[in-house]
């Protein structure tokens, strides 16, 4: 199969969503569905990651053109984010249960970033209402959560008071992600600065501190961290060490920001009609193409054991935690094909074959992932430790988001990318 098979990546987009659909869809918001059996987990409690991951899931379905029920699930799960997730001040509880009574007053900065995004790809999708509260949301992060660097800051409590002096790159991300996305469905240039701003600082002005290795936490003055959670090594969310995982999401967005600067160059100083800075004002020395294909190679060179990612290795690459987590390979299919893109657009076939190669070989690898209800695990252990798959805990923020978001990025990356030759080069 050739990377530029859009016919393919779609449909493994729209395949994915019929899992959920409807089994996934509760009388209000969305339940977590096994991976084994298909049965909805039991217990009534709704994250907010998750009910955000949805909307942005079934949004993409109706980007890709897919069938009317990816619009009604959207709409559906924007309903429970915006009558049950969120409160009076504006902000969105973190855990809820059924009836949208709150569990988790938690605000929390990696949430409030995952609600930009649903608002963003519903706005793209043209649902009623998603771009009206995309620019709230935008706003409640500005005054909420954006520090003196520009940055998001920490979870706080119900009435914004910070929790801990912490500052952490996967909220960053994840915003950088919503802020692409918001760029893409308003062609709104201060979004696409934002994402910029984030990205810079993240994976260019922090990483040449750590030798163009990401670190994950940092203090509340932007300094690294090394001993942040040191004695716990699997943490869902903070682990030590640095993660594979994320050089090769920083690597999908940064292969979408070389795209959008290709798209906007002649754009003047801010001011313009579309409020965007110059298009290459935050890139790095070589642009944002060298430091993402930089960033996948790492991932590759320190994190890849054939079959997988491992969680987290130290600076000399050495595994901290060898399991290998799903949603790592889902996003370094992502990368590879905005990779590909990227470079046959510069028309390097080498490297766009290799990428795609890489593309083939990480799709290969999905069914390692995958229940026989079709949904993906969290993770495999490492063979080490038997090997054996994990299904993720309830409530859960993985309603095969990553896969969903994989398969949209690649169907959205061959149809931009030149037809390749029947080989794939």
């Amino acid at each position: 199969m050739a990377l530029d098979d859009t016919v393919v990546h779609r449909g493994r987009l729209l395949a994915t969503l019929r899992l959920q659909h409807p089994d996934g869809l509760a009388d209000r918001g969305f339940r977590l569905l096994h991976p084994e059996t298909g049965e909805p987990y039991t217990g009534d409690r709704r994250h907010l990651v998750a009910t955000c991951r949805s909307v942005a899931n079934f949004s993409a379905g109706a980007l890709a053109d897919g069938p009317s029920w990816c619009v009604d699930a959207a709409e559906h799960g924007l309903a429970f984010l915006r009558e049950a997730h969120r409160s009076e001040d504006g902000g969105y509880h973190l855990v809820v249960d059924g009836d949208g009574e709150p569990v988790d007053r938690t605000r929390s900065a990696y949430g409030h970033a995952f609600v930009l995004l649903a608002y963003a790809r519903a706005a793209a999708a043209g649902l009623d209402g998603a771009e009206t509260d995309l620019a709230a949301t935008h706003r409640l992060i500005d005054e909420r959560f954006r520090d003196d660097a520009g940055m998001l800051r920490s979870d706080c409590d119900p009435d914004w008071i910070e929790r801990e002096p912490y500052r952490g790159q996967n909220a960053n991300m994840h915003a950088c992600e919503a802020y692409l996305a918001a760029y893409e469905a308003t062609d709104d240039g201060m979004y696409l600065d934002r994402a910029r701003h984030l990205a810079r600082a993240i994976t260019v002005d922090l990483a040449s501190e750590t030798d163009g290795l990401l670190w994950e936490h940092y203090t509340a003055d932007w300094d690294h961290d090394f001993e942040y959670n040191a004695d716990e090594p699997r943490h869902q969310f903070r682990p030590p060490g640095y993660q594979p995982g994320h050089h090769v999401e920083w690597a999908k967005f940064l292969a979408l920001l070389d795209r959008y600067d290709d798209a906007t160059v002649g754009v003047d100083a801010p001011g313009d009609e579309h409020g965007s800075a110059t298009a290459d004002e935050d890139a790095p020395e070589g642009g944002w193409y060298a430091r993402a294909t930089e960033l996948f190679d790492a991932a590759i060179e320190h994190g890849w054991t054939e079959n997988g990612f491992v969680y987290t290795h130290d600076e000399t690459g050495v595994p901290i935690v060898a399991d290998q987590y799903g949603w790592a390979l889902a996003e370094a299919l992502g990368a590879s094909a905005a990779l590909a893109e990227r470079a046959a657009a510069r028309d390097d076939a080498d490297e766009a074959g290799r990428l795609r190669e890489w593309n083939r070989r990480l799709t290969v690898c999905t069914d390692l992932f995958r229940g026989p209800a079709g949904f993906w695990y969290e993770k495999r252990f490492a063979a080490a430790d038997g090997g054996d798959l994990v299904a993720p805990g309830p409530p859960g923020v993985e309603p095969d988001y990553h896969p969903a978001s994989a398969y949209f990025e690649c169907w959205r990356s061959a149809s931009t990318a030149p037809t390749a030759d029947a080989d794939g080069a």
